[in-house]
Protein backbone atom coordinates (compact mmCIF):
# COMPACT_ATOMS: atom_id res chain seq x y z
CA UNK A 1 0.00 0.00 0.00
CA UNK A 2 1.15 3.43 -0.98
CA UNK A 3 1.75 6.24 1.74
CA UNK A 4 3.25 8.89 -0.10
CA UNK A 5 2.65 9.44 -3.79
CA UNK A 6 4.72 11.99 -5.54
CA UNK A 7 3.40 13.06 -8.99
CA UNK A 8 5.52 14.81 -11.61
CA UNK A 9 6.11 17.98 -8.84
CA UNK A 10 8.08 20.88 -9.62
CA UNK A 11 9.63 24.15 -8.21
CA UNK A 12 10.21 27.28 -9.26
CA UNK A 13 11.93 29.85 -7.17
CA UNK A 14 11.90 32.93 -9.67
CA UNK A 15 13.86 31.76 -12.70
CA UNK A 16 15.73 28.65 -10.34
CA UNK A 17 14.51 25.83 -10.61
CA UNK A 18 15.06 23.70 -7.30
CA UNK A 19 12.94 20.59 -8.12
CA UNK A 20 11.89 19.66 -11.50
CA UNK A 21 9.51 16.91 -12.66
CA UNK A 22 10.33 14.24 -9.70
CA UNK A 23 7.23 11.22 -9.33
CA UNK A 24 7.90 8.08 -6.91
CA UNK A 25 5.77 6.24 -4.23
CA UNK A 26 6.77 4.99 -0.87
CA UNK A 27 5.39 1.96 0.73
CA UNK A 28 3.83 1.58 3.99
CA UNK A 29 6.79 0.02 6.64
CA UNK A 30 9.51 1.38 4.13
CA UNK A 31 12.41 3.13 5.09
CA UNK A 32 13.68 5.18 1.98
CA UNK A 33 17.06 6.55 1.83
CA UNK A 34 17.01 9.97 0.22
CA UNK A 35 20.48 11.49 -0.99
CA UNK A 36 21.64 14.16 -3.11
CA UNK A 37 24.13 17.11 -2.54
CA UNK A 38 23.27 19.96 -0.13
CA UNK A 39 21.25 22.34 -2.83
CA UNK A 40 20.34 19.82 -5.08
CA UNK A 41 16.68 19.87 -3.99
CA UNK A 42 15.92 17.31 -1.32
CA UNK A 43 14.78 19.67 1.80
CA UNK A 44 12.63 21.82 -0.55
CA UNK A 45 11.14 18.70 -1.55
CA UNK A 46 10.42 17.51 1.98
CA UNK A 47 8.86 20.73 2.98
CA UNK A 48 6.43 20.27 0.03
CA UNK A 49 5.55 17.04 1.02
CA UNK A 50 4.76 18.25 4.82
CA UNK A 51 2.93 20.79 3.04
CA UNK A 52 5.08 23.90 4.21
CA UNK A 53 5.82 24.49 1.07
CA UNK A 54 3.26 24.76 -2.52
CA UNK A 55 4.62 23.12 -5.16
CA UNK A 56 4.79 25.37 -8.81
CA UNK A 57 3.00 21.84 -10.78
CA UNK A 58 2.12 18.44 -9.63
CA UNK A 59 0.48 16.67 -7.35
CA UNK A 60 1.57 14.39 -3.92
CA UNK A 61 -0.54 12.11 -2.34
CA UNK A 62 -0.34 11.06 1.47
CA UNK A 63 -2.09 7.73 2.20
CA UNK A 64 -4.89 8.88 -0.82
CA UNK A 65 -5.41 12.51 0.14
CA UNK A 66 -4.39 15.16 -2.25
CA UNK A 67 -1.72 17.53 0.32
CA UNK A 68 -3.65 20.43 -1.49
CA UNK A 69 -7.31 19.52 -0.92
CA UNK A 70 -6.93 18.21 2.90
CA UNK A 71 -3.57 19.82 3.99
CA UNK A 72 -4.29 19.85 7.67
CA UNK A 73 -5.44 16.23 7.79
CA UNK A 74 -2.46 15.57 6.32
CA UNK A 75 -0.25 17.36 8.54
CA UNK A 76 -1.69 14.64 11.26
CA UNK A 77 -0.03 11.76 8.92
CA UNK A 78 3.14 13.06 8.55
CA UNK A 79 6.01 13.90 11.67
CA UNK A 80 8.68 15.96 10.82
CA UNK A 81 11.88 16.24 12.21
CA UNK A 82 14.02 19.48 10.35
CA UNK A 83 17.78 19.88 9.98
CA UNK A 84 17.67 21.67 13.02
CA UNK A 85 14.79 20.56 15.99
CA UNK A 86 12.01 22.65 16.77
CA UNK A 87 13.04 22.62 20.07
CA UNK A 88 12.47 25.21 23.13
CA UNK A 89 15.20 25.03 25.18
CA UNK A 90 13.87 26.69 28.34
CA UNK A 91 11.24 23.38 28.82
CA UNK A 92 12.45 20.14 30.54
CA UNK A 93 12.15 17.04 28.03
CA UNK A 94 8.56 15.50 29.69
CA UNK A 95 7.23 19.54 29.50
CA UNK A 96 8.26 19.96 25.55
CA UNK A 97 6.97 16.33 24.45
CA UNK A 98 3.81 16.63 26.76
CA UNK A 99 3.41 20.12 24.64
CA UNK A 100 4.16 18.77 21.40
CA UNK A 101 1.00 16.12 22.13
CA UNK A 102 -1.26 19.05 22.89
CA UNK A 103 -0.39 21.08 19.70
CA UNK A 104 -1.07 18.19 17.49
CA UNK A 105 -3.94 17.22 18.74
CA UNK A 106 -3.34 14.14 20.97
CA UNK A 107 -6.43 13.32 22.73
CA UNK A 108 -6.10 14.31 26.66
CA UNK A 109 -6.91 10.89 27.47
CA UNK A 110 -4.14 9.36 25.38
CA UNK A 111 -1.59 11.85 26.53
CA UNK A 112 -0.62 9.73 29.38
CA UNK A 113 0.04 6.62 27.50
CA UNK A 114 1.16 8.22 25.01
CA UNK A 115 3.89 10.38 26.84
CA UNK A 116 5.33 7.16 28.11
CA UNK A 117 5.73 5.24 25.20
CA UNK A 118 7.49 7.66 22.81
CA UNK A 119 10.13 8.78 26.08
CA UNK A 120 10.37 4.88 26.04
CA UNK A 121 10.73 4.37 22.22
CA UNK A 122 13.50 7.49 22.32
CA UNK A 123 15.72 6.19 25.49
CA UNK A 124 14.79 10.07 27.24
CA UNK A 125 13.08 7.99 30.28
CA UNK A 126 16.26 8.88 31.98
CA UNK A 127 16.78 12.81 30.97
CA UNK A 128 12.89 13.43 31.12
CA UNK A 129 12.94 15.92 33.55
CA UNK A 130 16.33 17.58 32.69
CA UNK A 131 16.17 20.96 30.41
CA UNK A 132 16.74 20.66 26.89
CA UNK A 133 19.79 23.48 27.51
CA UNK A 134 21.41 20.85 29.18
CA UNK A 135 21.39 17.63 26.65
CA UNK A 136 23.70 17.02 24.32
CA UNK A 137 23.29 16.83 20.87
CA UNK A 138 22.37 13.18 20.61
CA UNK A 139 19.54 13.46 23.05
CA UNK A 140 18.79 17.07 21.13
CA UNK A 141 18.05 14.72 18.48
CA UNK A 142 15.89 12.20 20.09
CA UNK A 143 13.62 14.79 21.58
CA UNK A 144 13.40 16.01 18.38
CA UNK A 145 12.21 12.68 16.97
CA UNK A 146 9.81 12.49 19.84
CA UNK A 147 8.04 15.68 18.63
CA UNK A 148 7.82 14.14 15.46
CA UNK A 149 6.10 10.75 16.42
CA UNK A 150 4.26 11.68 19.70
CA UNK A 151 1.10 11.79 17.66
CA UNK A 152 1.88 8.73 16.06
CA UNK A 153 1.93 9.92 12.13
CA UNK A 154 1.73 7.34 9.09
CA UNK A 155 4.94 8.95 7.50
CA UNK A 156 8.25 9.83 9.31
CA UNK A 157 10.43 12.61 7.85
CA UNK A 158 13.48 13.46 8.59
CA UNK A 159 16.25 15.97 7.50
CA UNK A 160 19.32 14.77 8.67
CA UNK A 161 18.43 13.69 11.79
CA UNK A 162 22.40 12.64 12.15
CA UNK A 163 24.28 15.65 11.18
CA UNK A 164 26.70 17.34 14.08
CA UNK A 165 26.84 14.03 15.80
CA UNK A 166 29.39 11.63 16.94
CA UNK A 167 29.69 7.85 15.66
CA UNK A 168 28.19 6.73 19.03
CA UNK A 169 25.39 9.03 18.91
CA UNK A 170 25.45 8.38 15.22
CA UNK A 171 24.45 4.41 16.09
CA UNK A 172 22.04 5.17 18.47
CA UNK A 173 19.86 8.02 16.45
CA UNK A 174 20.12 5.48 13.07
CA UNK A 175 18.76 2.01 15.94
CA UNK A 176 15.99 4.75 17.29
CA UNK A 177 14.96 5.58 13.26
CA UNK A 178 15.36 0.96 12.46
CA UNK A 179 12.65 0.67 14.98
CA UNK A 180 10.21 2.86 13.40
CA UNK A 181 9.69 1.06 10.67
CA UNK A 182 7.13 -1.87 12.60
CA UNK A 183 5.00 1.44 12.96
CA UNK A 184 5.36 4.00 10.20
CA UNK A 185 7.25 4.68 6.97
CA UNK A 186 10.53 6.55 7.03
CA UNK A 187 11.68 9.20 4.40
CA UNK A 188 15.15 9.87 5.58
CA UNK A 189 17.92 12.42 4.38
CA UNK A 190 21.01 11.82 5.27
CA UNK A 191 25.11 12.31 4.46
CA UNK A 192 25.71 9.32 6.87
CA UNK A 193 26.34 6.99 3.47
CA UNK A 194 27.72 3.92 5.22
CA UNK A 195 25.18 3.98 7.50
CA UNK A 196 21.70 4.14 5.32
CA UNK A 197 22.99 1.03 4.01
CA UNK A 198 22.36 -0.45 7.44
CA UNK A 199 18.64 0.72 7.95
CA UNK A 200 17.38 1.87 4.15
CA UNK A 201 15.75 -0.82 1.83
CA UNK A 202 15.37 1.66 -0.98
CA UNK A 203 17.39 4.70 -2.21
CA UNK A 204 16.37 7.80 -4.10
CA UNK A 205 18.90 10.37 -5.03
CA UNK A 206 17.90 13.86 -6.48
CA UNK A 207 20.77 15.45 -8.33
CA UNK A 208 19.90 19.37 -9.86
CA UNK A 209 16.24 19.00 -8.93
CA UNK A 210 15.84 15.78 -10.71
CA UNK A 211 15.48 12.23 -9.39
CA UNK A 212 18.15 10.13 -10.84
CA UNK A 213 18.15 6.93 -8.74
CA UNK A 214 14.55 5.11 -7.49
CA UNK A 215 15.97 1.78 -6.92
CA UNK A 216 15.96 -1.25 -4.15
CA UNK A 217 18.52 -0.81 -2.16
CA UNK A 218 20.00 -4.10 -2.87
CA UNK A 219 19.06 -3.96 -6.32
CA UNK A 220 21.09 -0.85 -6.87
CA UNK A 221 24.07 -2.17 -5.35
CA UNK A 222 24.20 -5.57 -7.35
CA UNK A 223 23.57 -3.93 -10.80
CA UNK A 224 26.06 -1.54 -10.17
CA UNK A 225 28.70 -4.02 -9.39
CA UNK A 226 27.70 -5.89 -12.26
CA UNK A 227 28.05 -2.63 -14.40
CA UNK A 228 31.53 -2.39 -13.05
CA UNK A 229 32.43 -5.74 -13.27
CA UNK A 230 31.62 -5.93 -16.56
CA UNK A 231 33.38 -2.49 -17.14
CA UNK A 232 36.57 -4.14 -15.85
CA UNK A 233 36.06 -7.30 -17.53
CA UNK A 234 35.83 -4.93 -21.20
CA UNK A 235 38.76 -3.24 -19.47
CA UNK A 236 41.11 -6.32 -19.30
CA UNK A 237 40.27 -8.22 -22.57
CA UNK A 238 41.50 -5.12 -23.87
CA UNK A 239 44.80 -4.43 -22.35
CA UNK A 240 47.88 -5.77 -23.80
CA UNK A 241 49.37 -6.13 -20.32
CA UNK A 242 47.29 -7.99 -17.98
CA UNK A 243 48.44 -10.99 -15.27
CA UNK A 244 45.25 -11.47 -14.54
CA UNK A 245 42.22 -11.87 -16.66
CA UNK A 246 39.71 -13.37 -14.33
CA UNK A 247 40.16 -9.92 -12.39
CA UNK A 248 37.53 -8.56 -10.02
CA UNK A 249 36.84 -4.65 -9.18
CA UNK A 250 36.13 -3.81 -5.33
CA UNK A 251 32.54 -4.08 -4.46
CA UNK A 252 30.84 -0.56 -4.62
CA UNK A 253 29.22 1.04 -2.04
CA UNK A 254 26.42 3.32 -1.49
CA UNK A 255 29.08 6.63 -0.98
CA UNK A 256 31.28 5.25 -3.92
CA UNK A 257 28.29 4.93 -6.54
CA UNK A 258 26.99 8.52 -4.97
CA UNK A 259 30.29 9.96 -5.54
CA UNK A 260 30.46 8.68 -8.93
CA UNK A 261 27.41 10.30 -9.90
CA UNK A 262 28.11 13.76 -8.93
CA UNK A 263 31.58 13.18 -10.71
CA UNK A 264 30.56 12.11 -13.95
CA UNK A 265 30.37 14.59 -16.82
CA UNK A 266 27.98 12.44 -18.73
CA UNK A 267 24.46 11.78 -18.01
CA UNK A 268 23.53 9.78 -15.24
CA UNK A 269 22.08 6.61 -17.34
CA UNK A 270 25.65 6.17 -18.89
CA UNK A 271 28.24 4.18 -18.31
CA UNK A 272 29.42 4.20 -14.60
CA UNK A 273 33.17 5.47 -13.64
CA UNK A 274 34.95 2.94 -11.07
CA UNK A 275 36.30 5.57 -8.61
CA UNK A 276 36.94 6.03 -4.90
CA UNK A 277 36.23 9.12 -3.34
CA UNK A 278 39.10 11.19 -2.58
CA UNK A 279 37.42 13.64 -0.42
CA UNK A 280 35.11 13.87 2.34
CA UNK A 281 31.54 12.72 1.23
CA UNK A 282 29.94 14.58 4.51
CA UNK A 283 30.51 17.69 1.99
CA UNK A 284 27.62 16.77 0.03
Amino acid sequence: MSILTVEHISKNFGTLQAVDNVSFEINQGDIVGFLGKNGAGKTTLMRMITAFLAPSSGRIFIDGDDIRKHSLTIRQKIGYLPETPPLYSNMTVLQYVKFAAEIKGVAPKKQAVQLAKVLEDCQLEQVKHKTISTLSKGYKQRVGIAQAIIHEPKLLILDEPTSGLDPMQVQQVLALINNQKEQRTVLLSTHTLPEIEKIAQRILMIKSGQLIIDQSLQTLLKDKNQQANTDSANLVKGSINTADDNSQVQALTLEQIFFNHHQESTPASSKTTIQTPSQNISNY
